[in-house]
């Protein structure tokens, strides 16, 4: 890469920073994964603030397009990609509301490229993770199982639970991590209109 087109993708980053929309979404993750990462909770007034700055952002400032219905779409939308994990007990409430408060900065499109990111990101996290622990046997043996036992729960007619495998776990991660990470990645590549 030659120095002309590392400081043009400088720019397009430093635009990233300038936009006031993206720099609250990208100060309220970095917060979030602090957060998580720190306690392994992310608070109620974190994604509710946040969640209400993003729609403050919409009526203010519609953002490609959109205003307020827009920016409950995203909200909307984040919190219905995020919840059946939290249903099978994959996840905390804290992540749903944070990829939900995510959605009110995002749009409903946008949040919905973000999560497919946040998924790719939490895999790579969680398998760095089993590599760098020496667990990768335990992990993938884990996942097969919790599927065959979700697959059995459901076709029985019962409420499935991710929990419901007697598997030593491999341990946890904080997902608030992978969204802000992935949310983040998401907002570059959009950026440099690789999506």
């Amino acid at each position: 890469m030659e120095f002309s087109e590392l400081r043009a993708a400088a720019e397009l980053v430093g635009m990233l920073f300038a936009d006031p929309r993206s720099l609250t979404l990208l100060l309220l993750l970095l917060a979030a994964a602090v957060c998580d990462l720190r306690t392994r909770r992310i608070p109620n007034r974190l994604t509710f603030g946040g969640a209400t700055a993003g729609l403050l952002f919409s009526l203010a400032a519609p953002h490609h397009g959109g205003g307020l219905l827009w920016a409950l779409g995203g909200l909307g939308l984040g919190l219905a990609l995020m919840l059946p994990l939290y249903l099978l007990r994959a996840l905390g409430g804290g992540d749903v509301k944070l990829m939900a408060m995510s959605g009110a900065f995002l749009g409903p499109e946008g949040t919905w490229q973000a999560v497919l990111f946040v998924f790719v990101v939490g895999g790579v996290l969680a398998m760095a993770y089993a590599l760098w622990h020496r667990v990768v046997g335990r992990l993938l043996r884990n996942t097969l199982k919790t599927v065959q036992i979700l697959s059995m729960t459901v076709a029985a007619g019962m409420r499935p639970d991710a929990r419901a495998s007697s598997a030593q776990s491999v341990g946890s991660l904080p997902y608030g991590v992978s969204i802000a990470l992935g949310t983040a990645a998401f907002l570059v590549a959009r950026q440099f209109t690789w999506i």
